[in-house]
């Protein structure tokens, strides 16, 4: 056995070590940073979760990097504690996206949301179906088992429509500018390109429910 490969078995250990902390973010190390990793708002405001900590994502299911971020939000959603509540709140940038806010108050409507949003951001992103045409998704759904004429209906209601001025409302209240965007609490703000990567949001959302729930309890 030469000399180089005991010097490389040896070193291997460290440099693992080092690659992985060199592969986690920096805030990884310690808490977060006010002003770089989120940001408090100026102007807190009012959750609609009750005595729970809010947490609002804002997406589309017209982004790409909102459908990168999905299956890391769904894995994280499945530890979410009792005293915390995930809304998702959908954004207005383009008339495409109107379209596609209404996909998904359509099937939170009709309780068919956390089942079907994957398969959304799969037709969308990989297989070039234009969901933003109503027709295109009603025919869509009813072949996820969902009765098109219901589909329908829902999708063109008055309670639809509603909900998807109340989303620009609430857009336009935290001054969104790009998504994926999350609100803790009504107050914290922070991002993917914030932390680093989607993968590490779920541990900086964590970490700003926790302050949120300290400064709550102070309160």
């Amino acid at each position: 056995m030469s000399s180089t490969y005991l010097l490389i078995s040896r070193l291997l250990p460290f440099v693992a070590a080092a690659l992985t902390v060199f592969a986690s973010p920096a805030w990884a190390q310690g808490d977060l940073q006010e002003g770089k990793q989120y940001v408090r708002l100026k102007i807190a405001q009012p959750v609609e979760t009750g005595n729970k900590i809010e947490v609002i994502e804002f997406f589309s299911y017209g982004c790409p990097h909102c459908a990168d971020l999905e299956p890391i939000l769904g894995t994280w959603l499945k530890t979410l504690p009792p005293d915390v509540q995930l809304r998702r709140v959908p954004v207005l940038f383009q008339d495409r996206w109107i379209a596609l806010a209404k996909v998904y108050f359509t099937l939170d409507a009709l309780g068919e949301e956390a089942r079907l949003t994957p398969d959304v951001f799969a037709a969308i992103h990989k297989q070039g179906v234009n969901l933003a045409s109503d027709k295109i998704f009603f025919d869509w759904a009813a072949t996820k088992g969902l009765d098109r004429k219901k589909v329908e209906d829902m999708y063109n209601s008055f309670g639809i429509a509603g909900k998807v001025n109340r989303a620009k409302s609430v857009g336009g209240a935290y001054n969104v500018q790009s998504v994926p965007y999350v609100i803790v609490d009504g107050k914290f703000a922070t991002a993917s390109d914030r932390v680093g990567t989607h993968a590490a949001l779920p541990a900086a959302i964590d970490s700003l429910i926790a302050k949120a729930r300290t400064e709550r309890t102070k309160h």
